[in-house]
């Protein structure tokens, strides 16, 4: 309800501010031209990770200190700590990453965002930036305008910077009009008051607008004027900070397991280095004023000082807490799992149904089917392919080769959510069902249903070990490693769209032998593969440990199929006892079918 009427509010009263006061009017504009500038760099950068930012990510966080180099470097290049922090939440949510590498790049990105204030406070103030602003539009529009995407990801780069530019100017000049009609610094409070309630302000001008780097500018250009004391504005920097916090923790609320774990982390971090920066804040500015003193910056400096003092208190954080990394990655895991009221909720497991044994057995049937699409559509995203494009006529194979991105899902998570959960209401009411009083033949349904159940719940099991290396191989810059994987993938698309097919085709156009089908198809592959992968190790075009991997891999994506196949072929039970024909093949018959053809093969060339 509150947030329904927060916006309106707020809105109202800036209105009422800028229609108040014309010098108010060009700071706010300054504010929100940086703002939409930064919203076009991270446009910008996002063009160019698809690929190159995830493969560095991978490579870099292997150590505390590669994490911390990464994050700090990253942000630095970037001017966005956002941009980072969702990049880093979708690589610890799809297990690429392990949470306490993902802590220290958002350690890192903290260290890094430093970089914005020494750039307005070192350059944005003291050159005439905006007649910069205006060539980089110019530019960024006819790039913006080209078709190609590197193009359009260098327009976005060069309209982000002059907006940027744009904003500092409109900023400083705003601040530099309101000087003469309304003194700020009259308001300046000193002592540990002072510094608790700037601290405070700070916090809460971050939560407003979204973004520390807004609120730096803000602080920057303020101090710049003479509308705060340099006191105040260290207390400002703090609550820039805690703000940035409060924000990551209002973002993680929606996010997956891996998202909600990285963003307490975020909050952790920030929130103490903030206390500590509130405690010692003395002890710092000493520490400003001897670390200026070295660095060449004069003593009324202030400019720099306070770029110094955000600097060395985020180091100071990150030294701080860098020993407790694992630790803390360790409790947040515990401490933050998957929480049982997410959980899928039946559609046909009502109290009514148990009434006789059939309608008991024609609700599990209709809630393993529900399993079953709960199935289908993660192990669609599990090969990095939407629901929809396995459903249509697409070409597979063109979907499967032009992937330019392994999808970021939580297996574990959507496995407790969507299957977990399922698999164990199906069991307890058939629990209940067999309870009562019932016929075999309801029984013997029952029990076949269960297992179908735990096929499916086996077959999801497969894709969170399989997930783990086609996040990693899956868009390998080798093409071999990429054409194995690229296989592997097709192969499950294809056995998904085909079960699809055979549960909603007419009853008289199934049979057993449909399915026999599919088991040779995928016995073939299998052996295909494997095939392939000797040759390749003999020719030594593959390495053997990645080999390795691939074997693994494609046994994964055989136990899937396979649990899928029998899962399915429960589900169409009922269709296949109306035919006369029940002709079945069972695996030692489809071996031998296969070895039979591949010597056939063998003979004619």
């Amino acid at each position: 309800m509150l947030k329904k009427f927060t916006l309106p509010v707020v809105l109202l009263v800036l209105a009422y501010a800028l229609w108040a006061s014309a010098d108010f009017m060009e700071i706010a504009a300054g504010v929100a031209l940086f703002m939409f500038g930064m919203l076009c760099l991270e446009e910008g950068f996002k063009t160019f990770t698809g690929g190159t930012l995830e493969t560095l990510l991978r490579k870099s966080t292997n150590r505390l200190w590669k994490s911390l180099s990464f994050g700090m470097v990253s942000t630095t290049l970037m001017q966005s700590s956002t941009l980072v922090s969702l990049i880093t939440i979708s690589f610890v949510s799809a297990e690429m990453i392990t949470l306490a590498a993902g802590i220290g790049v958002i350690m890192g990105a903290n260290i890094g965002t430093t970089t914005g204030a020494w750039l307005i406070a070192g350059l944005g103030l003291r050159v005439n930036i905006a007649a910069y602003a205006m060539p980089m539009l110019v530019f960024g529009v006819v790039f913006l305008m080209q078709k190609s995407k590197a193009m359009k990801g260098l327009g976005y780069l060069l309209m982000g910077a002059g907006f940027l530019f744009f904003g500092i100017h409109y900023m400083k000049e705003g601040f530099d009009a309101f000087q003469s009609a309304f003194d700020l610094s009259a308001y300046s409070m000193t002592g540990m008051q002072g510094v608790l309630l700037f601290t405070l302000i700070g916090m809460l001008v971050t939560v407003v607008m979204q973004s520390s780097h807004a609120t730096l500018l803000i602080i920057i250009t303020a101090l710049a004027t003479g509308q705060v004391s340099y006191e105040n504005a260290l207390a400002l920097a703090i609550g820039a900070n805690l703000g940035s916090a409060i924000t990551t923790a209002l973002g993680g609320l929606a996010a997956n397991l891996g998202g909600r774990r990285l963003a307490a982390a975020h909050v952790v971090f920030n929130v103490i280095t903030a206390l500590v920066g509130i405690l010692l804040i003395n002890q710092l500015a000493w520490a400003v004023d001897q670390g200026a003193f070295l660095l060449g910056i004069g003593d009324e400096d202030y400019l720099l000082k306070l770029a110094l003092f955000h600097t060395l208190f985020n180091v100071l954080g990150v030294i701080l807490l860098a020993p407790f990394v694992n630790p803390l990655a360790s409790q947040l895991v515990k401490r933050i799992s998957y929480q049982k009221q997410a959980a899928e909720t039946p559609l046909y497991l009502f109290p009514e149904a148990l009434e006789t044994p059939e309608t008991a057995v024609d609700a599990v049937r209709k809630e393993v089917h529900h399993l079953f699409d709960n199935a289908y559509g993660l192990l669609a995203h599990g090969v990095s392919l939407k629901r929809a494009t396995i459903d249509s006529e697409e070409s597979l194979s063109e979907a499967v080769k032009y992937t330019r991105k392994i999808f970021p899902i939580d297996v574990e998570n959507a496995y407790e959510e969507k299957i977990k959960s399922l698999h164990s209401e199906i069991v307890a009411f058939i629990a209940e069902a067999q309870a009562r009083e019932s016929n075999q033949s309801a029984s013997e349904a029952l029990y076949t249903l269960r297992q179908a159940s735990r096929d499916l719940v086996e077959a999801v099991k497969g894709m969170k070990h399989l997930h783990n290396n086609l996040s990693r191989y899956g868009l390998s810059t080798n093409p071999a490693i990429r054409e194995r994987y690229d296989l592997i993938r097709l192969q499950l698309a294809r056995l998904l769209r085909d079960l699809r097919l055979l549960l909603d085709a007419d009853p008289e156009d199934v049979s057993s032998l449909s399915l026999d089908a599919l088991r040779v198809s995928l016995e073939k592959s299998s052996r295909k593969l494997l095939d392939d992968l000797d040759e390749m190790i003999r020719h030594r075009r593959l390495a053997a440990s990645i080999a390795t991997s691939v074997m693994n891999d494609e046994s994964y994506v055989s136990d899937i199929c396979n649990n899928l196949i029998d899962a399915v072929h429960t589900l169409l039970l009922p269709r296949l006892e109306n035919q006369s024909d029940q002709l079945t093949l069972d695996k030692q018959e489809i071996k031998q079918l296969v070895d039979e053809e591949a010597r056939d093969n063998g003979a004619e060339s």
